[in-house]
């Protein structure tokens, strides 16, 4: 299972500071906590070392009244086995025994916590006492008593503290800045994502820091630049429609004076298919730049008018009816996509089957045929322009390989998608899907 992780950039900045600080922290407690075991031990051994040292070194002397802090001498080990031991407390004082020039037996320590009755007197003093007993040559124990503070909760409590008030610090500025990044970023993003080629730039307000506002003022620079490129090729295509279909409709004119009908019948059907072949190509190339609105319409009313223009020309294709369906389109450019997609049904498989319907929030339109159908490897190929499939797609069968082209950009342009699938028992399916 992956951990959450922040995606914006307020929040990965936020988590890398705060991981790191509080990395910081943990290392800042550890040092101190080690510290203060140090100091501890060092508060408990230092002293009790001298006095022990000394003591031994006048080990014909008799020590003064047991009071606390002193050392006894006694005949056993004084320290009862109930009490906790601390190895590295013996550890550390035989280790200054023996740099004081004195060689310790075996070195006992044991935890003796403050009695109730004492509570009161010790008020205000954090800490128990540490029993230190070291055995003599002659196999008597000599005695003293150190301080031992008790962990103190404090110090966590206060590095808490000091680690909330150093993210208040640190984070709320750092947060401040990466939202003045990220808004501006944020605002760029979705400027990018809705940037349509044929309406007019709005310019982005320039915010942020420099880099960002370097960034805004390219991004509107950018959009200037494409919008007037894409000025330029509509004027440019716009020419060429205009200068090949005046010539187009000159040859149209002379063809009349030939006198073989089978010649002119020809040239008639050539002109016609060079003047479908410049449509679809002025059609795909300014596709980007519809020139049409969208409008609503009943798109089961389309698609019947679409099919019944092919009955009027004796093409076989059958529609389901279907119950009226409201939707927001491109009505011209939509009627091309489904009579391309008929038309290229038409000339491979002769009969047409049709159908409309509505698949929770999409709505399907559906070209059916029994033709020959598309090799499975093949069936996104054919989308591409200009590709023709040679064993079905001829000259006779007419077509440079625009129609499924053109069909599809319409499609996606209303933001459908055109899919193609072979049916069972031969045949090809056209479905178009549309979000509802």
């Amino acid at each position: 299972m992956r951990l959450p992780y922040p995606r914006n950039l307020p929040g990965q900045l936020a988590s890398l500071l705060a991981l790191a600080l509080f990395l910081a922290q943990a290392i800042n407690l550890a040092l101190v906590l080690r510290d203060r075991a140090e100091f501890r031990l060092a508060q408990a051994t230092r002293p009790a070392a001298i006095r022990i040292a000394d003591a031994l070194e006048r080990a014909d002397e008799r020590p003064l009244a047991p009071d606390r802090g002193r050392v006894r001498r006694r005949a056993t080990n004084p320290i009862p086995p109930r009490l906790e031991r601390h190895p590295e407390v013996a550890a550390e004082l035989r280790r200054q025994l023996i740099e004081a020039g004195v060689t310790p037996g075996r070195i006992d320590t044991g935890i003796r916590p403050i009695e109730t009755q004492h509570r009161r007197r010790q008020r205000g003093r954090n800490a128990d006492t540490i029993v230190i007993a070291v055995q003599q040559p002659d196999g008597g124990w000599v005695s003293t008593n150190a301080p031992w503070p008790r962990p103190d909760a404090r110090i966590v409590w206060a590095l808490l503290a000091q680690t909330a008030i150093i993210y208040i610090l640190i984070l709320v500025p750092v947060l401040w800045l990466a939202r003045r990044i990220s808004r501006p970023l944020r605002a760029l993003a979705v400027a990018t994502r809705n940037f349509t080629p044929g309406a007019a730039p709005t310019p982005l307000e320039s915010a942020g820091p420099s880099d960002v506002r370097d960034v805004i003022a390219a991004y509107n620079a950018l959009t200037h630049r494409v919008t007037a490129m894409l000025d330029e090729k509509d004027r440019m295509l716009g020419a060429i429609g205009h200068d090949l279909r005046t010539p187009l409709a000159s040859l149209r004119v002379r063809i009349e004076s030939v006198e073989d009908d089978q010649d002119r019948a020809k040239m008639a059907d050539t002109i016609e298919e060079m003047s479908r072949t410049l449509d679809d190509i002025l059609s795909l190339a300014r596709l980007g730049r519809p020139s049409e609105a969208v409008t609503e319409v009943d798109l089961a009313a389309l698609v019947d008018a679409v099919v019944e223009d092919f009955r009027d020309l004796g093409a076989d294709v059958s529609f389901e009816e279907a119950a009226r369906l409201r939707m927001r389109l491109r009505p011209t450019l939509f009627r091309r996509a489904v009579r391309n997609l008929i038309e290229n049904a038409i000339k491979y498989a002769g009969a047409v089957e049709v159908s409309l319907q509505q698949e929770g929030t999409r709505v399907l339109v559906c070209v059916a045929d029994r033709g020959p159908g598309i090799p499975q490897d093949r069936l996104e190929a054919v989308f591409d322009p200009f590709t023709r499939l040679e064993r079905s797609r001829n000259r006779d069968t007419g077509g440079i390989g625009l129609g499924l082209s053109l069909a599809r950009a319409i499609v996606r342009d209303a933001g459908g998608e055109i899919i193609l699938a072979n049916r069972e028992g031969g045949g090809l399916t056209a479905t178009i899907t549309l979000p509802r």
